[in-house]
């Protein structure tokens, strides 16, 4: 693949469109079929990551 066919998206302007599929950067409607019903990927992929409980620790039980 050549440099000037590699493309991207900031994750901050980055929509699916959930008619085809397609990624583009407009809020408006898809660049590729035209639809509306768009998904802002930032607010899914681009999370704090959460605070995890600590593990359990689990000991070995010897039988008597």
């Amino acid at each position: 693949m050549t440099r000037a066919a590699i493309q991207y998206i900031p994750l901050s302007s980055a929509y699916l469109c959930q008619d085809c599929s397609c990624v583009g950067n407009c809020a408006e409607q898809c660049p590729a079929c035209a639809s509306t019903v768009l998904l802002a990927l930032a607010g899914v992929l681009d999370r704090e990551e959460e605070e995890l409980e600590p593990a359990l620790a689990y000991g070995r039980v010897l039988a008597a």
